[in-house]
């Protein structure tokens, strides 16, 4: 009788009928709890259902009764990785291999359980095990590229990614990729054909490039709105079954939750640590929601003190995690990611509070119904620019990026000659990452090293690759490449310090400095930008704006560059923006942390006040505190 119900069990799980399929192996397993079949495909149908945590526990169980089927392994290890449990997926996905070493599926999941468990290069030999028996599987192609770029082998990554456009054209996101490995190592020899790549792609309604790639080397509103789109469509839709269902909370206290994986030394962090400390706790509870590493940094001892509770959700999938959220009644959530490193916006796909907020590190529209509002300012998202978001738009009165008014202001230690600068003349920095330097931005800088006598430009060493490329552009356009200087990585103050040495920053375009821009109006170092079309392109014009410094937004590459060379030859007048900033540092809007603090309060309570009466989501306008 239990081999017919099996039998007829698997037919319809084959049928694609899960429910019935479940039932009927449910039914088995009453009279034959130790029947490894009915096991191992009821573990199976709850992992094709989402059920991840009861399609470990039963296809555990059946590998303990069979020990000898790599299928069941291999399955074992597929559920094990949306748990995150990377290490006892890479051990399942082994005991599976170990058992038929021609397991190329194996092979591949292996790989991605590495690179989820942050063991790059390991991940790199599985993929090629995995394409020695595979040659032309696009998923490995596009895994092994995606390893090596996170171990900033750019140039691997990029010939990684272009031999997967040769054989799958229509993979998703791979154009994109391709543009993205090079530009990360300034390598534009194809940057025409690169940018032209993922336009056509665009143009025919396919992924091009991911959403946060696309605010890095686009200057383009409306295709960001359409790569976000396709990333939720396709990586973390809308659940079907919301976990928060239209209830209205009667807290005492709004109950605020930010989400994110940069609660440690992250620039991030940096940013919002003194928001967190000075929320009026009167009126709300600050839930901190990490699932980042502990690098147990003086930064991380902050946040945690910061919270009222602190909770790693590291170890738990997104929908436990978003169980937890909903368990705790969180009035709003913020999401502090976006689809930036390290991402989860499959925490808020699962619905886990009334009102979800967008903010802080993905600069652009999520494109994801279940995302409420964006928080923003007057300049970077224009009353015109409407269109190219999804989220209702919170805007703020003076800047929409939080700063930190404690952080310190550190007395440069350093020499010019320490530093590898010269002695005399004129410093152009730019410590933007390398990725948001672009061929054109370049021949600007090159043109203003040719007119300003004695002058360098001094960049941030990001990776081997950059430098060497970055010098090779230089030597083509005529300037020696002994006046680019690069600046290692250093501790946080240190690199603070060390804009003293310089006398204009120069911004960058497509994507403006950010994080970068603040520091060095913080440090007194004045940010010349031009002012894109889309949210990254925009970011310092509004650091510049609520800094009092507007007129160093310039409108296009040409003022850009005209206004470099007035201050390269006008040293007074660049004093006198010196001298704005560090008498301005306390007073400007920019670094006022309580009065910022205030007005994103004023923002949650009007987003609460409409959840609370049964509104959907609006746009918001907070006035100004002047």
């Amino acid at each position: 009788m239990n081999e017919a119900i099996l039998a007829q069990a698997v037919r319809v799980h084959q049928s694609g009928n899960l429910a019935e399929a479940a039932r009927l192996y449910a039914s088995v397993l009453q009279t034959n709890p130790r029947n490894f079949q009915a096991l191992y495909l009821f573990g199976f149908v709850h992992f094709q259902l989402g059920r991840f945590p009861e399609a470990v526990r039963l296809i555990s169980e059946a590998v303990r009764i069979n020990p000898h089927a790599p299928d069941a392994f291999y399955n074992l290890g597929c559920a094990l990785q949306p748990l995150n449990r990377y290490g006892e997926a890479v051990a399942a996905f082994d005991r599976a291999i170990a058992l038929k070493p021609d397991y190329a599926e194996a092979l591949i999941n292996r790989g991605v359980a590495l690179m989820g468990a942050k063991r790059q290069a390991e991940a790199v030999v599985s993929f090629d095990r995995a394409l020695a028996l595979l040659p032309r599987d696009a998923e490995a192609m596009s895994n092994r590229a995606t390893a090596l770029f996170e171990l900033k082998r750019y140039q691997d990554a990029a010939s990684g990614y272009a031999n997967l456009v040769a054989v799958a054209p229509d993979f998703p996101n791979a154009p994109g990729n391709v543009a993205l490995a090079r530009a990360y190592a300034c390598d534009w020899r194809h940057w025409d054909a690169d940018q032209a790549g993922i336009h056509t792609a665009l143009a025919a309604g396919r992924a091009a490039i991911s959403p946060h790639g696309s605010t890095l080397i686009l200057d383009d509103p409306a295709a960001q709105l359409a790569c976000a789109r396709h990333w939720v469509t396709d990586r973390c839709p809308p659940s079907p079954s919301p976990l928060w269902r239209g209830e209205s909370y009667r807290h005492e206290k709004i109950r605020l939750a930010y989400v994110s994986a940069d609660f440690h030394g992250h620039a991030t962090a940096f940013l919002i640590a003194g928001v967190l400390e000075q929320h009026d706790r009167s009126r709300f509870e600050i839930n901190v929601i990490s699932f980042s590493p502990n690098d147990k940094s003086e930064m991380r001892q902050r946040l945690v003190r910061s919270a009222d509770r602190f909770i790693d959700v590291t170890a738990k999938s997104d929908l436990e995690a978003a169980v937890l959220m909903r368990r705790m009644e969180i009035d709003i959530a913020v999401d502090m990611k976006g689809f930036t490193d390290g991402c989860r916006p499959g925490i808020f796909a699962h619905r886990p509070a009334p009102v979800q907020v967008n903010y802080l590190a993905h600069p652009g529209t999520m494109g994801a119904p279940y995302m409420d509002y964006i928080l923003s300012d007057a300049t970077v998202i224009p009353s015109d620019h409407h269109a190219y978001y999804t989220e209702m738009i919170a805007y703020l009165p003076d800047c929409y990026q939080a700063n930190d008014d404690r952080r310190a202001v550190p007395p440069c230690t350093l020499t010019q000659a320490q530093a590898g600068l010269p002695e005399q003349g004129f410093v152009f920095a730019s410590f933007n990452n390398s990725y948001k330097i672009t061929p054109q931005m370049f021949d600007v800088w090159m043109r203003l090293l040719h007119d300003v006598e004695n002058s360098v430009l001094w960049l941030l060493e990001d990776n081997a690759a950059a430098v060497i490329n970055l010098k090779r552009e230089a030597e083509a356009r005529g300037i020696s490449a002994t006046r680019l200087v690069f600046a290692p990585r250093m501790r946080f103050e240190d690199h603070l310090a060390r804009h003293a040495l310089a006398d204009l920053f120069l911004d960058t375009l497509p994507c403006t400095a950010h994080t970068t821009a603040s520091d060095a109006l913080w440090m007194g170092l004045p940010v010349l930008t031009v002012c894109g079309k889309a949210f990254a392109g925009r970011v310092a014009a509004s650091l510049l704006h609520a800094v009092g410094l507007s007129e160093l937004v310039t409108p296009s590459l040409e003022a850009y560059e005209n206004a470099a060379l007035v201050l390269a030859r006008d040293p007074q007048k660049l004093a006198a923006l010196k001298a704005v900033l560090v008498r301005d540092r306390y007073a400007a809007p920019l670094f006022d942390t309580a009065r910022f603090t205030r007005t994103l309060e004023s923002a949650f309570s009007a987003m609460h006040d409409r959840y609370r009466q049964g509104l959907a989501p609006a746009g918001i306008a907070i006035p100004s505190t002047d």
